[in-house]
């Protein structure tokens, strides 16, 4: 095997670097915090307080829709390291628990009881934790069903909404509510926001503008994170500012001040990872003699892809897709399927334009080059995500559902990564047809807002994943010479991404 070139070496030392001063950083936000893994009723959770803490007011957290505890880690932290007693857990149907949600898009109600069921089951369980006094805290889907429960339960003294955005709230319940918004969220995210803070400060009320009392449990206040987005508000300093300050003043507590600021660390961590691939991937071996794909120019790669990215989400309206115990994950992976069955026509209709030659290629050099590169991505950037990000952990029961995502995938990732790939093949040309097939999402989301609204709320986690896979599929290419490997490789790390992380439930 031939050494890597001192720039490849280089690049990969300062890589290791990154990633080990990212990790090490991460891991002493929890310094000082006494973690304790526990379930309430079957419930998965996780119990955070700061060492030799005494008694406490207890905040129960909760997570956003396919997310898990893991993504309310800095919230649980900053509260924590403030004396807090915090605690996160998973709702059915998401993170480690293996208990599928009830009903669905289509039954609200049978969602709501049973993700209601379970908050009432952990704040069963953590009562006794603290001194008495009892806060929530959620995200998003989490933030509605948090109100849901305060507005009848007066045990409940204070609340932070991320994300919120529910039919409830009136002027007096639930008690003491601050909303969090990121500045670049959905505008009904914000106007729901302004909604509620004008019920108590009239409608010339505004951020940043703590309305009525803490006394009464009347107070209301909206707080917008400058620059953050649906995903990027749970990391925000301002965010975590905002929900400790309002705590601190709803019990009359002072705490150290201490915020989780992992954002910047992540950052290094998985730019470090991300990079150290580039001189890994040079290590594998030659697939094919020559580079292979359709080598098609760019007006013929544009008329496949747009066609397939047009006519996919309006041939879908027409098919029923909930056919998998998995939300939305079914529709994406049919979405996928056709789009890449329709991509293949495609290339077979122009195949005697193509400049690309097909050459008798080494399977055991694909078999490794798969092996190696999926095994990067799933383990390389599983184990890091699972610890600081979400859950990404294949639990038994999501086994099987990693197939069915996967069956979806792949005629999607095999026929576009031909399309861009071969002899000739333009510049930019994979970025090209990741972006139309967003766009394709986005028109499905369009056609059928009621059922498929949700995908845009992951469309920007979508397009970090194209990034990163879309570089691994082009350092790979480089070495094997052959589009299989990355388009295998990369099916099955987005499969399990989609298969472990959207919620599973009971139709």
């Amino acid at each position: 095997m031939r050494q890597p070139p001192r720039l490849p070496l280089l690049l990969a030392i300062v890589a290791i670097a990154a990633i080990l001063l990212g990790w090490w950083q991460l891991a002493r936000l929890s310094d000082g915090v006494v973690t304790t893994r526990t379930s309430f009723d079957g419930v998965p959770a996780t119990v955070f307080r700061a060492d030799a803490a005494g008694p406490a007011p207890v905040v129960v957290i909760a997570h956003g829709f396919a997310g898990s505890q893991q993504l309310m880690l800095p919230f649980a932290l900053t509260l924590a390291r403030n004396g807090y007693v915090a605690v996160t857990f998973d709702f059915p149907g998401h993170g480690r628990n293996p208990v599928p949600m009830r009903g669905g898009l289509t039954d609200d109600a049978a969602a709501s009881r049973s993700l209601l069921d379970a908050l009432e089951a952990v704040m069963s369980g953590t009562r006794q934790l603290g001194d008495g006094r009892l806060a929530l805290l959620g995200h998003s889907m989490a933030a509605d069903i948090l109100v849901r429960h305060a507005e009848t339960d007066p045990s409940v003294d204070a609340m932070v909404a991320v994300s919120l955005f529910t039919k409830g709230v009136t002027a007096t319940a639930p008690r003491n509510l601050l909303i969090v918004d990121g500045a670049l969220e959905p505008a009904m995210l914000i106007d729901d926001g302004y909604r509620i803070i004008r019920m108590a400060g009239g409608a010339d009320a505004q951020p940043g503008v703590t309305y009525g009392s803490f006394a009464d449990g009347t107070a209301r206040r909206l707080a917008l994170a400058d620059g953050s987005e649906h995903i990027g508000v749970l990391y925000d300093s301002q965010s975590l500012t905002e929900a400790l300050a309002w705590l601190d003043a709803a019990f009359t507590r002072q705490g150290s001040g201490a915020i989780d600021r992992r954002g910047g660390w992540l950052g290094l961590l998985f730019l470090g990872l991300v990079a150290l691939a580039w001189p890994l991937s040079r290590l594998l071996p030659a697939a094919s003699p020559v580079p292979v794909g359709s080598g098609l120019r760019w007006r013929w790669i544009l008329a496949v892809a747009g066609a397939s990215a047009v006519l996919t989400p309006i041939l879908l309206t027409r098919v029923p897709t909930a056919f998998l115990p998995i939300l939305l994950g079914d529709y994406l992976a049919v979405h996928f399927a056709l789009y890449g069955m329709l991509t293949a026509l495609g290339l077979w209709l122009l195949r005697s334009r193509q400049a690309g030659r097909t050459f008798a290629a080494s399977w055991k050099a694909l078999a490794v080059g798969v092996i190696a590169l999926a095994g990067y991505g799933l383990v390389a950037l599983g184990v890091p995500l699972d610890r600081f990000v979400t859950s990404v952990a294949i639990i038994p029961e999501r086994i099987w559902l990693i197939f069915a995502v996967l069956a979806g995938l792949l005629p999607w990732f095999l026929a576009d990564e031909w399309l861009v790939r071969g002899p000739g093949s333009p510049r930019g040309a994979y970025a090209a047809t990741k972006l139309l097939f967003v766009g394709s999402l986005a028109l499905a989301i369009v056609l059928a807002p009621q059922r498929l609204f949700f995908l845009a709320i992951i469309v920007p986690v979508i397009l970090i994943f194209f990034t990163v896979l879309g570089l691994f599929s082009g350092w790979s290419y480089r070495a094997t010479r052959h589009p299989f490997v990355a388009a295998v490789a990369n099916a099955i790390v987005l499969a399990c991404a989609i298969a472990v992380t959207f919620p599973m439930i009971t139709r």
